[in-house]
């Protein structure tokens, strides 16, 4: 990433709290080391397909030569499950594969990582490690009219009032800031809401405000200086479509999009 005046690398040691619409989500001591050294180095652990045992896809992903130029943070729409284990993350994964791909009729699951609740983030549709790898792009069904050249986030719980737990939320933003050092992003441009894009509730009005304060935290991790008006994103408010069911987060995929 190129040196502006507003955003350079430095060894910067940023911010400890989340501040969200003046709540504060808990204290994180979250230093480049810290946040790195609790999600076990620069890179996140991500449980691969294999791990959480899915289907075969009906048709393998495709692969675009490109860097996706935006990061997606959603919500899964589900229950704000208090089991904690690697095990439940596991049948989570499972769960929206089955959804996508029997309910709405996909070739796999749309998002290319989901994070639990307990802090385990795992490969969502096939190649998407593969392509994060070579600095590509695996085609998800996260966003609507934005799936060429976006990578989705699926952050299990519904948060139009509640906020994520801490294991979520610092996974969240470690995993942002991996995704921002392998494609050269700007995490202040690159990390949007699913209602930037479309009309949908998504992430939850709660985890949509905490977006700025996870930009921060992101640019943190990274260790890049930020100033307040880094801000680049006019905040979308509603009201917007509630989810009509378990894992339906609004519009993701338009027609031919499998």
């Amino acid at each position: 990433m190129s040196d502006t005046p507003r955003l350079h690398r430095r060894g910067l040691l940023l911010g400890a709290a989340a501040v969200t619409g003046g709540a504060v989500l808990g204290t994180l001591p979250l230093t480049p080391r810290a946040a790195r050294a609790a999600t076990g180095g620069h890179a996140p652990r991500v449980h691969t397909r294999a791990d959480w045992a899915a289907r075969p896809p009906k048709a393998p992903a495709t692969v675009l030569a490109k860097a996706p130029d935006h990061i997606v943070v959603h919500h899964t729409a589900s229950e704000n499950s208090t089991d904690y284990s690697l095990e439940h993350a596991f049948g989570l994964s499972r769960a929206i594969q089955n959804f996508h791909m029997d309910d709405n009729g996909w070739d796999d699951t749309g998002q290319q990582l989901t994070i639990s609740r307990g802090g385990f983030l795992m490969e969502g549709r096939n190649r998407s490690l593969e392509a994060i790898a070579a600095r590509q792009h695996v085609m998800g069904a996260q966003t609507l009219g934005h799936n060429d050249h976006t990578i989705g986030i699926e952050n299990e719980g519904t948060y139009l009032t509640e906020t994520p737990t801490k294991h979520l939320w610092l996974k969240l933003a470690v995993t942002c800031a991996w995704l921002c050092e392998t494609y050269d992003l700007d995490p202040f441009e690159a990390i949007v809401g699913h209602r930037d894009y479309v009309a949908t509730a998504c992430p939850g009005d709660r985890l949509y405000e905490m977006l700025p304060a996870l930009r921060i935290m992101v640019a943190g991790i990274m260790e890049l200086t930020t100033s307040p008006d880094r801000e680049l994103h006019t905040p979308r408010r509603g009201p917007f479509p509630a989810p009509r069911t378990r894992f339906d987060h609004g519009p993701a995929a338009a027609p031919g999009e499998r």
